[in-house]
């Protein structure tokens, strides 16, 4: 079919040189492949396919997948009156509407398309303006009965009292979409058959995810609670949290433990990659004697910035990796924040994980270590517990004597599987 759209753009812009020759190529392929023909080529280019020939003539009218962007257009005006008189012509239902242009600003016209799509059956709804562009969405995408994709970008939302959900939206991608705080749990809860959430730049809210059929979740932004409450399905998680001063005297405040409300609800999790602020927000109300639930699908950990000063970020690490037992690969980059050694110099003494055996573990990647003491207990802890282990890499935050001191201690530590290898990787400067 590529190479079919590919051969109809060129015949088009040649088309007075070969018009007769266009004719015979194309004029007999059945309606199957001329429907998907136009579906690969640029929306206006589709357009242009009414002088082919006559069968080809307004088959764009009843395209069901309307991609409008900044291809063939340069500037707002244009593109608006474009897709204007598109919609005046169109004939038929309409499945995917997406509007993804750096020329679009929130206006008028914005409403009324999506008052005309709420009668037309859409089913996949994308809408990103221009940079810097914000748009109030009006409150006929509410009525869209059945949307199974909503993408978002710079929009503000107020759901109407008597919502009842989009009972068929399996994926939202909202990026810096905004709506009354009681909105976000109550938007995502009455989505029963959600599979996909992305939420990105988010600015202190509360967020608790009720969602039974979710299977792949990545958050972006500055959160005040985030829990997991039934996400007995999820399989994937992504989260990339940042951290403000407010934030922190919140989480100062708070006497739960965030690690229990956070995975609490994921038991099915196979893979968790937490990135910035992460692991210091799920370790507030960690402690020793806490024990979590155990995760027996979970096979990757990828953790960013774990402060090896704050022994309750290292409780976190240790908290996930003993109670999955089937992880596989786990990779844990360092941050120093506060170049201050943790008082607690016997914290691998008092640990109480010492039986734990990590049978699955194959792969481990360490990078930005330091060689303080907390990080090399670390170190020893997972050679000693890893029977079947094939190798370890450690990356430092610098080739310094510390390093070689780490190289020396690395070589003394007992290894539980006799095929793991230990890779020394320095990055020149």
């Amino acid at each position: 079919m590529e190479i079919f759209a590919n051969r109809i753009s060129f015949h088009l812009a040649m088309i007075e040189v070969e018009k007769d020759s266009v004719r015979d190529l194309i004029s007999d392929l059945p309606d199957s492949i001329i429907e998907t023909i136009l579906t690969k080529l640029p929306i206006k280019d589709g357009v242009r396919t009414s002088i082919l020939s006559t069968r080809w003539r307004y088959r764009w009218a009843s395209m069901t997948n309307l991609v409008f962007d900044d291809r063939g257009v340069a500037e707002y005006e244009e593109i608006v009156h474009f897709i204007q008189k598109f919609l005046l012509l169109h004939d038929g239902p309409i499945h995917k509407f997406s509007v993804q242009s750096s020329y679009m600003r929130g206006s008028a016209e914005v409403d009324q398309w999506l008052l005309y799509l709420s009668r037309r059956e859409v089913k996949e709804l994308i809408i990103e303006l221009g940079e810097d562009e914000w748009f109030k969405a009006h409150s006929s995408l509410f009525s869209f009965k059945n949307l199974t994709r909503l993408e978002l970008v710079h929009c503000e939302l107020c759901p109407p009292p008597d919502f009842k959900g989009f009972m068929w939206l399996k994926h939202i991608d909202f990026q810096q979409v905004v709506f009354p705080q009681d909105d976000y749990d109550r938007l995502i809860a009455s989505c029963p058959l959600l599979e996909t959430l992305t939420l990105s730049s988010y600015d202190s809210i509360e967020l608790t995810i009720h969602a039974p059929n979710l299977k792949y979740l990545t958050v972006d932004g500055e959160f005040m609670e985030l829990c997991l409450a039934h996400t007995p399905l999820l399989v994937a998680a992504n989260i990339n949290l940042y951290i403000s001063d407010h934030i922190v005297e919140h989480l100062e405040q708070s006497s739960s433990c965030n690690l229990d409300k956070f995975l609490g609800g994921a038991a099915k999790l196979e893979r968790l990659v937490g990135k910035v602020y992460f692991v210091k927000f799920v370790s507030v109300g960690i402690g020793h004697g806490r024990r979590l639930m155990t995760y027996h699908h979970l096979k990757y950990i990828e953790l960013y910035e774990v402060s090896f000063e704050d022994l309750k970020e290292v409780l976190v690490v240790l908290q996930l990796i003993v109670n999955s037992p089937i992880l596989k690969t786990l990779q844990v980059s360092t941050a120093s924040r506060t170049k201050i050694e943790p008082e607690d110099l016997q914290f691998w003494d008092k640990n109480t994980f010492d039986d734990a055996m990590l049978h699955e573990l194959k792969t481990v990647k360490l990078s930005d270590v330091s060689g303080m003491p907390v990080e090399m207990g670390f170190i020893k802890f997972l050679l000693e517990h890893s029977p079947c282990l094939e190798e370890m890499t450690i990356r430092p935050t610098n080739m310094t004597d510390a390093s070689v001191s780490m190289l020396v201690e690395l070589a003394s530590f007992r290894r539980a599987s006799p095929q793991a290898s230990v890779v020394f990787i320095h990055d020149p400067m």
